[in-house]
């Protein structure tokens, strides 16, 4: 991998990363109570992991991909969330008001793109191996 590739890539990283470090440190450790009471309103049975813990799992696996530190768990830890978050939170095929629904079809599609691109980072950093550039440790898999 060429210079520019692994910059051009690390500036990728970091672009991605930095949504997750701002919704999970912001909203979810920041505001851990309304969180996790949006969770327990909607039923979701382990509402206790909604606030705080969630919101480090965000950081520590936005972190990892941005830092390079087994960056291939990092985008599977965000697509753990999100996977989570799209089929418990934004289920907007059980909603009949048009706004609520077309708003958590939104969240919904947005968790969708979010999954897909952690799986492409999941298969490029196992793929890339030592090669991956500006990284702390290589990736944990190797494909």
């Amino acid at each position: 991998m060429s210079d520019a590739t692994g910059i051009i890539q690390l500036i990728g990283r970091i672009l991605f990363a930095a949504y997750f470090i701002y919704s999970g440190a912001g909203f979810h450790v920041r505001m851990s109570k309304m969180a996790e009471d949006y969770s327990r309103s909607t039923g979701f049975p382990l509402a206790g992991i909604a606030g705080w813990p969630t919101g480090i799992w965000m950081v520590a696996g936005a972190l990892s991909v941005a830092l390079g530190i087994w960056p291939d768990i990092g985008a599977l830890m965000i697509a753990a969330f999100a996977v989570v978050a799209a089929a418990y939170f934004h289920r907007f095929w059980e909603l009949d008001d048009p706004m609520q629904k077309q708003t958590q079809q939104q969240l919904f599609g947005r968790n969708l793109i979010i999954v897909g691109a952690c799986l492409v980072m999941f298969a490029f950093f196992a793929s890339a191996g030592d090669a991956l550039r500006y990284t702390i440790t290589g990736p944990a898999f190797d494909l």
